[in-house]
């Protein structure tokens, strides 16, 4: 007699991947100056609520399914989300008492940390199909766009990681067909093989 407890089946990215999209979008939107600068928070609604929510929602629900690397990646990213939206809206009402002139360095140090875990992240995840690794290179690449905008002041660097950001959001989303496909009992779609076995 067995004493194991079975784990149940589910998917978390069906949830963790639409919410990740939607607060991606909406952030690449302002990246690439749909809003005018002043409006540089408009994206917080989104990520504050929907996808740090949902990337919550989706670790949790991973975790709870025993997928270690899943529940890893969905937790990075709500403390990806959760931050980000705790940097502007701090920034904009001065909850952390930084001073005009220590916002870009306060904005690089954002940056640039999280640059340096989701590249850890990368190159941890090189055994996953090949779409995750260039989904997580894709977004690497935006990270390193936008601090490097946000250093030299330059719009187009930052809105050329705005487009990087629709890049990502392109494999994202066929990610997210892959995992839908296959819960309502269609094919799975091809995903590429691993950079590394």
């Amino acid at each position: 007699m067995s004493t194991e407890t079975p784990v149940p089946d589910g998917n978390p990215g069906l949830i963790g991947v639409p919410t990740f999209l939607v607060g991606s979008v909406a952030l690449g939107l302002v990246l690439v100056g749909f809003v005018p600068s002043s409006a540089g928070s408009a994206s917080i609604p989104i990520i504050a609520t929907a996808t740090a929510f949902g990337q919550a929602v989706a670790a949790v629900w991973a975790t709870r399914l025993n997928q270690n690397a899943v529940a890893a990646i969905f937790g990075i990213f709500t403390g990806f989300w959760s931050s980000y939206a705790a940097l502007v809206l701090g920034l904009t009402h001065n909850w952390f008492g930084i001073l005009p002139a220590d916002a870009v360095r306060t904005q690089e140090l954002f940056l640039g940390s999280w640059l340096a875990v989701i590249v850890l992240l990368t190159l941890a995840t090189l055994r996953l199909p090949r779409a995750f690794t260039i989904l997580f290179g894709l977004i690497d690449l935006a990270l390193l766009l936008v601090l490097l905008g946000t250093a030299q002041a330059s719009t187009d660097l930052t809105r050329l990681g705005g487009y990087t950001v629709f890049a990502f959001v392109s494999v994202g989303a066929y990610l997210f067909l892959d995992a839908m496909s296959q819960a309502t009992g269609g094919r799975a779609l091809p995903l590429g093989a691993p950079i590394r076995a």
